[in-house]
């Protein structure tokens, strides 16, 4: 290419063996019962993701339920460099998005399941 770039794989299980990184992720399932529209969730679930990336340094997404009005899935992952390091912040993110949106009255946290690597 030339364009500078270069293009190259890197297989995880060895960046992780190697550094002794951990990563865990959490699926959270949440519903949304004041939502009426696609609209409406996308406003709901905009504002808890921007709020969490701007506080945490994690990934953050809509992983399911998308043309579910009233449902929605977001993924989340961390990294650190102890496991208790990775669930601290994972369990820190879920507390958070827990207490903001109990604190907005609009959307509830039905299910969370972490899963570590």
């Amino acid at each position: 290419m030339g364009n500078g770039c270069r293009i190259f794989s890197i297989d995880i299980n060895e960046v992780l063996e190697e550094k002794e990184l951990h990563v865990v992720t959490v699926h959270i399932s949440i519903v949304i019962p004041g939502a009426t529209s696609l609209k409406d969730k996308r406003m709901v679930l905009r504002s808890i993701i921007d709020r969490v990336r701007v506080r945490f340094n994690v990934a953050i997404a809509e992983v399911g339920s998308q043309d579910i009005y009233d449902r929605a899935e977001l993924g989340l992952a961390t990294v650190g460099e102890r496991p208790s390091q990775a669930n601290g912040l994972a369990d820190g993110v879920l507390r958070f998005i827990e207490d903001t949106l109990e604190q907005k009255g609009v959307a509830e946290v039905i299910d969370a399941v972490f899963t570590e690597y």
